[in-house]
């Protein structure tokens, strides 16, 4: 069994544990119910689009490059999309985070861009129905070399490299490597890479979501000794950091 395969089974089976419907759920519309046609004056960025009406929205879900806009322009500027709000409904500036389809298609621009290589999948997508799509078209453009994932700047970062993971700190990255160790202090889990906490690689989990975490078919404490791709924002604590706030944020390799 490939590498790539085992991965895919394993996030699958865990999705599967959580969410009704399982491939049949993963196959549904990503978002909320749909609030009809929108024409798309002007692309600002990857994700930032210009409605006619004036109003400004976000693509919910991705995270993107500088070379993402293009490959949205073409998708949508100057065509009518439908629109499904994403959960939480607004980014901190207050603008509408969506879902975007052509009309009567059934995929999004998201799955678009991320199948084209043309963007990652965000830490947090508090979307269930459609993690396992958005997982999948992500892992085929990265296998595939298409895209950004040509690029070798921008490959999952192996945990043990910490001067080039230090030199990520603040920004969005994919990180893989075997788990030492488990540990809790206080109201957080350790999920460590290394032997010393004030300098190797850690993600944190905080104890009041393990339950998040165990729903969706992923123990923190039995990480220990398995090999896991994490995404995230690195900060930079005694060592550098992922916060890991929601499951869809830690794929099990082996």
């Amino acid at each position: 069994m490939t590498h790539s395969l085992r991965a895919a089974l394993v996030i699958a089976a865990a999705a599967l544990a959580v969410w009704p419907g399982g491939f049949a759920s993963a196959q549904e519309a990503c978002g909320q119910a749909a609030a009809g046609l929108a024409t798309i004056a002007a692309v600002r960025d990857g994700r930032t689009l210009l409605l006619a009406d004036g109003r400004e929205i976000r693509l919910a879900a991705i995270e993107v490059t500088e070379a993402s806009r293009a490959a949205l322009v073409a998708l949508a500027e100057g065509r009518a999309l439908t629109l499904r709000s994403a959960p939480g409904g607004t980014d901190r500036y207050g603008r509408p985070t969506v879902f975007a389809y052509p009309p009567g298609g059934p995929q999004s621009l998201q799955q678009t861009l991320l199948e084209q290589g043309l963007a990652r999948m965000s830490a947090r997508v508090d979307e269930k129905n459609c993690v396992l799509a958005l997982l999948a078209a992500e892992r085929a453009a990265r296998d595939a070399g298409r895209g950004l994932w040509a690029d070798p700047n921008f490959a999952p970062l192996r945990a043990e490299n910490l001067p080039r993971i230090a030199a990520e700190r603040g920004q969005f990255a994919l990180v893989e490597g075997k788990v030492l160790s488990v540990r809790e202090s206080g109201a957080t889990i350790y999920v460590n890479f290394g032997r010393r906490w004030t300098r190797d690689f850690t993600v944190t989990i905080l104890k009041r979501t393990q339950r998040t975490f165990a729903g969706a078919g992923l123990d923190p404490k039995g990480l220990e000794g398995r090999r896991i791709r994490v995404r995230g924002w690195i900060e930079q604590r005694a060592g550098p950091v992922i916060a890991a706030t929601a499951p869809e944020q830690i794929e099990v390799l082996d």
